[in-house]
């Protein structure tokens, strides 16, 4: 099963009011679905990847019921809050020793927010009102899981948020079913700051250093009529360009981001938009499968370019083609 995925809300009037929505901390961590069955816990990511031996802390997920899905985060938090940086290493991790070892310095919450299944019972027909109370009275004291709070009052929860710099709002209508795999209006999101999630279609050198990763060139998938991501002849994904992202990967990131692209099949231009030729000069162009994370000021009007973006680690948890059209 793949995560129901919540849709951008309106800055302006912001998150909605009344008794018809309720609210949610939008949390800087991993998306992952807790599936437990006959005592075995999976840890399922939005590319349907297992990755529960990177989180040896959230094995007791597995004593809740004999069989059970719940949706949630993996958070780590640092000085008080989440880090998305130390959480997202943790997918990568796939020994028993290193898992531990992380687990030990530097553990993550789970924070549960959705129950959609429950000794072999769909739940996801259930408005969220039904699912939250079940999910309420089925999670006691596990070690390193929590409920994630819900508050009332949204346009307070987003004014604290941003005082506490956290990540931002999730807003859920109440009565609203669980959609797997969809993005609804019946979930909105309010973040603080666009970070949002890329597709890398090539690469440019370091001025100086043609051996040196110096930027990377990313889009999102260009989606048809029926909301299909469209692909080349030879099944590439075709990429709306959002431009180059340079900041963030000085130093090991950049030496990091740069050994993986060059495990990747090269590839003909994958952008459907045209961009300046002093811009692709000296660009290697790669299949868009890389996902990674970037920061920004949000889509300059003109060029519907991303403003001042910044790298933020490989999304190794997300396929492409399942990337929205808009970031």
């Amino acid at each position: 099963m793949r995560p129901m995925l919540a849709t951008p809300g309106d800055v302006v009037p912001g998150p909605p009011s009344g008794p018809a929505w309720a609210h949610e901390i939008k949390w800087d961590g991993i998306r992952l679905l807790a599936d437990v069955r006959e005592g075995r816990l999976r840890l399922l990511t939005r590319g349907e990847r297992d990755i529960a031996v990177a989180f040896p802390e959230l094995t007791a997920l597995a004593t809740v019921a004999e069989d059970l899905l719940l949706d949630g985060e993996a958070v780590t938090m640092v000085g008080g809050r989440p880090s998305f940086a130390h959480v997202v290493d943790r997918v990568h991790t796939t020994t028993d020793a290193a898992a531990q070892r992380l687990a030990a310095t530097r553990p993550a919450t789970y924070l549960a927010f959705d129950l959609l299944r429950l000794d072999g019972l769909d739940l996801t027909p259930l408005p969220w009102s039904a699912r939250r109370e079940a999910l309420e009275r089925v999670l006691g004291d596990i070690p390193h899981t929590q409920l994630s709070p819900v508050y009332e009052d949204g346009a307070q929860l987003l004014a604290v948020t941003r005082d506490q710099q956290l990540e931002g709002v999730l807003s859920k209508r109440r009565s609203s079913p669980y959609r797997p795999g969809q993005r609804s209006r019946d979930w909105l999101k309010f973040p603080h700051r666009l970070r949002c999630s890329v597709v890398v279609g090539g690469w440019r050198p370091e001025t100086g250093r043609v051996t040196r990763l110096g930027a990377v060139h990313v889009g999102l998938p260009v989606h048809g009529p029926d909301g299909i991501p469209l692909r080349a002849a030879d099944g590439t994904l075709r990429l709306r360009y959002l431009g180059r992202v340079g900041s963030g990967l000085a130093g090991r990131a950049g030496a990091s981001l740069q050994a993986l692209l060059a495990q990747v099949a090269p590839a003909d231009y994958p952008f459907q938009d045209e961009i300046p030729a002093a811009e692709a000069r000296g660009s290697t162009w790669v299949s868009p499968q890389v996902v990674v994370d970037v920061e920004s000021l949000g889509l300059s009007t003109a060029q519907h370019r991303l403003r001042q973006p910044s790298y933020q680690g490989v999304r190794t948890d997300l396929l492409a083609e399942d990337l929205p059209e808009e970031p």
